[in-house]
């Protein structure tokens, strides 16, 4: 096993086989299917609303439902909630959520089938303060969490009651944070303490999660996880999800991106995508995300390649810079227009491209394509002047004198030199065989558009680039794939995870989604979405925003509606929306803005991880947020 090792093969799809963990009487891990879970958003100390609601989300094809355990109240309330459940004829086996409070834990522990302790703040404590550890000083805060930490343990292998062991990246502790930074290696760490713990105790039953709302820092961290449990020959079932992910495409797209990635490498076994919408909402896409790989083995052979990357941090392939693609340019979106019967200039309003007839003026979105792949097709009308147009080679010499026209050429024609300043290579990935590479060297102005024909098609791609990569090739790369009879949702989910993962291990320099099924404007507002999520090019506001739960002191939904029509428009302002206190000041730390719930009707406002004014009025808090962006200059006037 290599040092960066984290799952079965980078190429042939197997699995990642972890120990089966009974919650109630359904298996987790092992080779039990991906199992689907969701959380409650009620009031856990209103039974009949929290019972309906778990209903729905059973009904909807919910496996395991999480309910928040806030204190002993709650707890001791979950007794009242699994009777009623089972009064009705269901038995799904429900799961305590649990943070700050341990003795609310030892109570679930008797009643629920699961409970789950964060260990940011099970023991530890967050005030953003930098602590100076010995080794001697921090062995000492070790043995204090391990006597906080034991009796639950000890619990739990009495009551055969399993534990979700969940870290999170918003609220590592000082203690962590002090010792490991910022880092996936400190969320792993956090949660190899605690395994420990129970390792020393003979208590197996333990199921481990890394969420992150950053999907580059939440993939890392998982990897580096099953990294880490394979040297110390543990195999523990692995819960995906990315936290706080939001809402409509944007919460979809982001969970794709970070939990299809690790699907794809054959990691998880069961997942929750936290969108900021009804939990019954959250189960057909995790359906969607996790029925795509049980037929997945069978995939035509990859062959084996070295892996020339680090796959626990983010570092993007050096590529040299031809026109505005590779080099230090941003990732680039190119458009399928190849199939459509003629391309006008309104045809391209849909790509962002839109065009004032009174003012004979184009006018750019931030989330304007790069590119469009002509094809066959005529444009005899001016574009728009950042607009780079694509031709099959047959048809670029008629439009060869115009700006910013360039050929697109099979790898299997490719001959002679082209003279233009830039050309595009399009290329299979089994086209990539020894023999061939010398055709590439005389074309120092070309783009490889890249495409697989093979249903393992995220890992081909990546063994064609790390051939690349070992062969010294700095060609740019753009990723391209094809989706036929998808319907919207399935469309943005596939595209999100097959072309995510590798943005998130920097190996594309744009990319390039084509649908025979999807509008053309889904079409590239997906690929923007899947740019953003990956953080590899902002277009938009990014909304860190909490999927709510027992917890939650104001109406999520509503809420995050209010800021996003009022804010949508800042590019690249970072806005965290938190419906309580426990991830909050966590999560404040990744953005820019942080919105929270501190008590009823009541919001605290902060800057970054600082508090800036304190218990604000919630019919205010809107305005007062608007306020405080202004004050700090990121607030531009719509046009």
């Amino acid at each position: 096993m290599s040092d960066s090792s984290y799952c079965n093969s980078l190429f042939q799809y197997r699995r990642f086989v972890t120990r089966e963990v009974k919650i109630g009487q359904i298996g987790f891990g092992g080779h039990n299917p991906i199992r689907l879970q969701s959380m409650t958003t009620t009031d856990t100390m209103d039974t009949a609303a929290t019972v309906a609601q778990s209903i729905r989300m059973i009904d909807a094809g919910c496996e395991l439902v999480r309910i928040t355990a806030p204190s002993k109240n709650e707890a001791e309330n979950l007794a009242n909630i699994k009777s009623a459940l089972k009064e009705k004829g269901y038995s799904t086996p429900l799961v305590a959520d649990i943070h700050f409070t341990p003795n609310a834990a030892e109570i679930a522990a008797g009643w629920v089938e699961k409970v789950r302790v964060n260990p940011g703040n099970y023991a530890d404590k967050k005030k953003f303060e930098e602590i100076e550890y010995t080794d001697e000083t921090y062995q000492a805060e070790l043995e204090r969490i391990r006597e906080r930490f034991t009796p639950l343990v000890k619990l739990c292998k009495a009551n055969q009651t399993a534990l979700r062991i969940g870290t999170n990246h918003g609220s590592l502790s000082d203690r962590i944070l002090s010792r490991y930074g910022d880092t996936p290696l400190g969320m792993v760490e956090s949660a190899m303490e605690f395994i420990r713990i129970c390792r020393d105790h003979n208590f197996h039953d333990i199921v481990i999660s890394m969420k992150a709302s950053n999907v580059q820092v939440m993939v890392q961290a998982y990897r580096l996880l099953v990294n880490h449990m394979m040297q110390a020959d543990m195999n523990y079932p692995l819960h995906l999800g990315v936290t706080e992910a939001g809402d409509g495409e944007d919460g979809r797209i982001k969970s794709a991106v970070g939990i299809g990635t690790l699907l794809e490498d054959g990691l998880g076994d069961t997942i929750r995508v936290s969108l900021t919408e009804a939990p019954e909402a959250e189960i057909p896409v995790a359906r969607m995300l996790a029925e795509r790989y049980s037929e997945r083995g069978e995939h035509a052979r990859i062959a084996e390649v070295q892996s020339p990357i680090n796959p626990f941090e983010y570092q993007r392939r050096q590529t040299r810079s031809i026109v505005n693609i590779g080099g230090k340019n941003v990732p680039r979106v190119c458009m399928d227009y190849s199939g459509k019967n003629e391309i006008t200039a309104a045809s391209l309003f849909a790509v962002g491209c839109n065009y004032s007839v009174p003012l004979d003026k184009w006018n750019l979105t931030d989330m304007a394509c790069d590119y469009i792949y002509c094809g066959k097709n005529v444009v005899d009308f001016e574009i728009p002047g950042t607009l780079g147009l694509l031709f099959d080679y047959d048809a670029w010499h008629q439009h060869k004198h115009k700006e910013r026209c360039y050929p697109v050429i099979p790898f299997s024609a490719l001959n002679e030199k082209i003279d233009t300043e830039l050309i595009f290579i399009l290329a299979d990935t089994t086209e990539w065989v020894e023999g061939n590479w010398q055709k590439l060297s005389v074309h120092t102005n070309a783009v490889i558009l890249l495409t697989t024909s093979n249903a393992h098609g995220m890992p081909d791609q990546r063994a064609a680039v790390f051939r690349m990569m070992q062969k010294g090739l700095d060609i740019p790369v753009i990723f391209w794939r094809s989706y036929s009879s998808l319907n919207e949702d399935r469309f943005m989910l596939y595209s999100a995870t097959d072309l995510g993962g590798l943005l998130v291990d920097g190996l594309g320099d744009g990319i390039m989604i084509s649908s025979d099924t999807v509008p053309m404007k889904v079409v590239n507002n997906t690929a923007f979405g899947i740019l953003q999520a990956t953080r590899t090019r902002i277009s938009k506001t990014e909304y860190i925003s909490c999927p709510s739960c027992g917890r939650t002191l104001f109406d999520l939904q509503e809420t995050t509606a209010k800021i996003r029509a009022r804010t949508s428009h800042l590019k690249g302002v970072k806005i965290g929306i938190m419906g309580c206190i426990v991830n909050g000041p966590g999560e404040m730390a990744d953005a820019d803005y942080g919105y929270v719930g501190t008590g009823p009707g009541k919001i605290t406002l902060y800057k970054e991880k600082n508090v800036v004014k304190k218990n604000v009025p919630e019919e205010q808090a809107v305005e007062e947020l608007i306020a405080l962006i202004k004050e700090h200059g990121d607030w531009v006037e719509l046009a």
